[in-house]
């Protein structure tokens, strides 16, 4: 299923709320690249998303898209101060910060010691995320073209991925590049990957 989404729609947002519920998979934008997602408490959902990435299914690798920070510390627990500083001055924005984990994880995203955090600015999925009342497990959508890294065109998203996930949200033409992942779980932070956010 295809569905256009260019902003806060209530009933796109409820029916893609439904399936994600159901254990589906979805494809959705980010103001970076295209995602491959799930709600982080649906273990059978998880392990869909770990067949996909060719992953194991006790340990996929997802970072976990959040509305807010707040939403993130639910997850990885208190932060340090430089942490929680750095975060409110990059996020909402094109960044993957990698946190230690100091609580229990939902039995889905298996046992970690750290887990990346993103909190894109895009007012249509955070509105998503807030209603479903969970992070998306998430995933990069690469393209299998070894000179392209990420698929952009909508309907070449939808010939490469439609028959393995239940809903694209389409809109329109994605970025080509990715988040900046930087890594918090040592004294000082540590540039994993280079993105467009500048860090």
């Amino acid at each position: 299923m295809r569905l256009s989404f260019f902003g806060h729609n209530e009933k796109v947002i409820q029916k893609t709320i439904d399936i994600l519920n159901s254990g589906g998979l979805i494809i959705y934008p980010t103001d970076t690249v295209y995602a491959l997602g799930c709600a982080c408490h649906n273990t059978k959902a998880i392990e869909k998303l770990a067949i996909i990435k060719h992953a194991k299914k006790k340990k996929p690798p997802v970072s976990l898209v959040c509305a807010s920070i707040s939403q993130a510390a639910d997850y990885t627990g208190q932060m340090d101060n430089t942490s929680f500083r750095l975060l409110k001055t990059y996020l909402p924005g094109p960044y993957t910060f990698i946190l230690p984990v100091k609580k229990k994880l939902p039995k889905a995203l298996g046992k970690r010691q750290s887990i990346g955090i993103r909190v894109p600015r895009h007012l249509g999925i955070c509105a998503l995320i807030n209603a479903l009342g969970q992070p998306l497990a998430s995933a990069s959508l690469h393209h299998d073209d070894v000179i392209r890294d990420y698929t952009t065109d909508p309907d070449e998203i939808e010939q490469q991925w439609g028959s393995v996930i239940d809903l694209f949200l389409d809109s329109g033409f994605g970025g080509n590049g990715p988040s900046t992942v930087v890594d918090l779980c040592e004294s000082s932070p540590k540039i994993i990957r280079q993105g467009i956010g500048n860090f």
